[in-house]
């Protein structure tokens, strides 16, 4: 995908799925490396931004996963890929990483967090609900984020029609923001 933001083919970037950040904090194995992000920022594209994902480390089978996170919360998806609850204070350090990615961005830019759920397994009543870790990483962005970034908490989880038109409802007002600010 950044490739494709950068190659200049792209109006509008809606990534709502930033779960690499977590592998790449945390040292799971679906890491984008840490340019992940960056490219919308550099191309100068509209952007919605949502930590989807950002509750959960990617293994692969169980027997994969470093002895250093003995005792952590994990879920097995699939013989082949495990999943590891992030931390608190691994939410807060996303969060701020998060922030520091979209402060960058030259065309407008809105993260949306919601607040029922970062993944499916996120959600109430699921293995990964975890309201202290989730109040973790919006507290670092509402800290972290530059006053002109707007941020809209929805009261949804990310895989609710409702999240959804509000991620594309915030990439319809920056594409069109970006327009009149090029042809203003």
């Amino acid at each position: 995908m950044e490739g494709l933001i950068e190659s200049g083919a792209v109006s509008g970037v809606l990534d709502v799925t930033t779960t690499e950040w977590a592998d790449e904090l945390v040292g799971g194995t679906l890491s984008a490396g840490p340019t992940r992000l960056d490219a919308a920022g550099r191309a100068g594209v509209p952007a919605v931004v949502a930590p989807g994902c950002l509750d959960m480390v990617n293994f692969g089978e169980p027997q994969t996963v470093p002895a250093r996170f003995a005792g952590r919360l994990f879920y097995q998806h699939n013989p082949h890929v495990t999943l590891m609850r992030t931390t608190p204070a691994e939410s807060a350090e996303l969060g701020r990483i998060l922030a520091a990615k979209v402060n960058a961005y030259r065309a407008p830019v809105t993260i949306l967090f919601p607040t029922k759920g970062l993944s499916a397994l996120g959600e109430p009543g699921q293995p990964f609900c975890d309201p202290e870790a989730d109040a973790a990483l919006l507290t670092a962005l509402r800290q972290n984020l530059y006053r002109e970034v707007p941020l809209k908490v929805v009261d949804a989880a990310i895989n609710e029609p409702a999240f959804s038109n509000a991620c594309a409802g915030a990439l319809l007002t920056n594409i069109e923001a970006a327009r009149h600010h090029r042809h203003g």
